[in-house]
């Protein structure tokens, strides 16, 4: 089978670290043009694309199959809607687009050309969230009752980069938590209630930069946080059961070793030893559990499946689910209160 002819459209961190080694490494994808202004450090990477200055040219290309967004997420609507007129899938960067009303409409340009549009949710392919998934499967902690799935960094002063600036789909809770609440709505499905705290804290912050998050199943709770102050280490998952725990620490080492050049192969994402989650299961002792490999690669893999016949592995309707959250977190954080589901399920109307 041919592969798909892709453009790839920036170039900037998000591009290099996230897409390209998996563009340059999997044969189902072939990226035939860039849509940069940076000609010579896309050819180190893709010496025989073209090099083009606008989208819009990009799409006379009648051989594109599938367009990859990975400019800033303000820009996603109006670059997604071209390319969807022109026929082409595409991939968005979470969380897809600033509204919920761009998602809809988006849904519906893709209905109507019959094109797929996928959101590159990495993080539902990071080795912990893995073995966490396994864990509930398996059930041998029993049913889970209190989950925290915290993204912390030590970034004390703003950044000159434009989700540190103030403008659409900037802020923390834009960046890191749509991936919280994107695994949590893939684990557990959307929650009865959620209560949420969005802030700025830094000295000249414009947009947010910490987030704590709860959301409620019944009785459970899944708690997100994330803060730019939190310097040493900090669990990335807690998970507690009727039968158990299990606390992990460390990030999934897979955008570390992307961004400092580790080829696509098997140990792109095998967990360092020393950064294996415990678990304790009743009165036993803890043991170190190995964190099953992450894979970004597969995401790669079942977007071609997807394209080429199936469903990709992230879609507008999960992003459409994750943006409902994110407003309603937001909404919530302002005026003080609890958030019941069916305020937000008003929205669809």
């Amino acid at each position: 089978m041919n592969p798909i002819q892709t453009t790839l459209v920036g170039f900037g961190f998000s591009a290099v670290t996230f897409h390209v080694p998996f563009l340059q490494a999997l044969p189902a994808f072939e990226v035939t043009q860039v849509v940069s202004s940076r000609p010579e450090q896309v050819a180190q990477h893709f010496s025989n694309a073209a090099v083009v200055a606008t989208l819009a040219e990009a799409l006379q290309d009648e051989n594109t199959e599938l367009v990859i967004i990975t400019t800033p997420t303000a820009l996603h609507f109006e670059m997604a809607k071209q390319a969807i007129e022109a026929k082409k899938h595409v991939l968005l960067e979470k969380p897809a687009v600033v509204t919920i009303e761009e998602a809809l409409a988006l849904q519906t340009l893709a209905k109507q050309h019959g094109v797929q549009v996928a959101i590159y949710q990495n993080r539902r392919f990071d080795g912990d969230f893995l073995t966490l998934e396994q864990l509930m499967e398996m059930n041998e902690i029993g049913d889970w009752q209190v989950i925290e799935s915290r993204f912390d960094r030590y970034r004390p002063v703003v950044r000159e980069r434009w989700r540190e600036q103030a403008g659409s789909g900037a802020g923390i809770l834009f960046d890191l938590g749509s991936h919280l609440l994107d695994q949590s709505l893939a684990l557990f499905g959307e929650p009865d209630a959620l209560t949420g705290d969005v802030y700025l804290q830094r000295d000249g912050a414009v947009v947010d930069d910490g987030f704590h998050v709860t959301l409620h199943y019944g009785t459970r709770r899944v708690i997100l946080r994330s803060t730019s102050f939190i310097q040493g280490p900090t669990p990335r998952f807690e998970f507690h059961a009727t039968r158990g725990s299990y606390v992990k620490y460390g990030m999934d080492p897979q955008e570390g070793r992307l961004a400092k050049g580790h080829p696509v192969d098997e140990q792109l994402g095998e967990d360092e030893v020393d950064s294996y989650g415990y678990l304790q299961i009743a009165d036993q002792p803890v043991e170190r559990l190995a964190t099953l490999p992450g894979s970004y690669a597969t995401f790669y893999e079942q977007l071609a499946e997807g394209l080429r016949g199936g469903r990709v592995p992230v879609d507008l309707r999960d992003a459409e689910k994750t943006m409902r959250l994110i407003e309603a977190v937001r909404i919530s954080s302002d005026e003080g209160r609890r958030l019941l589901r069916k305020e937000w399920d008003a929205w669809k109307n």
